[in-house]
């Protein structure tokens, strides 16, 4: 259900960049993309910690993010950044991924690489305090997630791409994966046991909407209590739906397709007006999947097999969650 809810994600996303959803004054463009953003982070936050908890090695953790996530956003980059001109600041900050730190670093084709930027520094964040904490670290994240959100509140900052304003995204779903590996206690287990996903969801639809902004402070939570919900509630019709091979195909090219999709409808498939330029979305939906399929299967996936064979496996379970963890299902790799 993992894959279901990224497939569900980047779709959302691509829907929100590349077609009209509605009037412009309705903000449903805005709202979708959050909405699609949100659900991507809370699923990268727990499975990045559920990772740390499985494989407490910190090289292991560094080698796989970096081969996951490094070759293709440099490729693109050294791509587009001719195309755009780009000065030597943009290309130090695009590949160092710190282009979402004011005054901002972001071009027409890079601007939607501000949330790799944000990924990418919560991997050295997170690496960082488990070398020096271990699992003391990992329960740290609970308060900092919320001293993210009050930071936000204080700022007038509903929505937002630098870190220190948006992480706590990320940080809501690395708190779920505390919940699931029994780290924090049983309550919130209990409620996501007994909660409907669906009045859940309807609740982070409104909290994603630019007009409803005193909701904007609970989406990273309430997008990470939807993915929970099904996590732990197996037997519902809306995990077995999460779980098709069509989302989940989607959501293994999912990387490919955030990042490559910006150039798919960049000068001539994005000009002439709008009854033009939509005409040709198919197109660039085409291309889009077309090419993000070549680049996970013949090209990420050979950096992705390199970090693999360059670590070694090793187990871990935390003290107090070992009976937590042999009731639940294993996590994707």
């Amino acid at each position: 259900m993992l894959d279901g809810w990224r497939g569900i994600s980047i779709l959302v996303v691509l829907a929100a960049h590349m077609l009209p959803l509605g009037p412009k004054r309705l903000g449903l463009n805005e709202a979708a993309g959050v909405l699609g953003m949100s659900l991507f982070f809370a699923l990268s936050g727990f499975l990045i910690t559920s990772t740390l908890i499985h494989d407490p090695s910190v090289r292991n953790f560094v080698i796989r993010r970096l081969c996951r996530i490094v070759p293709l956003a440099w490729l693109y980059s050294l791509i587009v950044l001719p195309l755009m001109a780009a000065s030597s600041a943009y290309y130090l900050a695009t590949l160092f991924f710190f282009a979402n730190v004011p005054p901002y670093w972001l071009l027409g084709l890079t601007g939607h690489l501000w949330s790799v930027c944000v990924e990418m520094q919560f991997y050295l964040f997170i690496a960082i305090l488990f070398a020096f904490l271990g699992r003391k670290g990992l329960v740290m994240l609970a308060p900092l997630c919320i001293a993210i959100t009050v930071n936000r509140i204080a700022h007038h900052m509903p929505v937002a791409i630098f870190s220190l304003f948006r992480v706590d995204e990320i940080l809501a779903g690395a708190c779920l994966a505390l919940v699931y590996a029994g780290m924090l206690g049983k309550t919130i287990p209990e409620f996501l046991n007994r909660a409907n996903p669906w009045i859940i969801g309807g609740l982070l639809l409104v909290a994603c909407h630019p007009l409803c902004e005193p909701m904007n402070y609970l989406r990273p939570y309430l997008a990470a209590g939807l993915v929970g919900t099904t996590i732990f509630q197996l037997d519902r019709r809306l995990t077995r739906w999460l779980q098709t091979a069509i989302l989940a195909y989607i959501a293994e090219i999912s990387y490919a397709l955030y990042v490559i999709h910006p150039l798919t409808y960049y000068g001539w498939l994005g000009s002439g007006g709008n009854l033009v330029k939509y005409s040709k979305r198919p197109l660039s939906f085409a291309l889009s999947f077309g090419l993000a399929h070549l680049s996970t299967r013949y090209y990420e996936n050979r950096w992705i097999a390199w970090g693999k064979r360059h670590t070694f496996r090793t187990r871990f379970t935390p003290s107090g969650a070992a009976s937590a963890m042999s009731k639940r299902p294993a996590l994707p790799a």
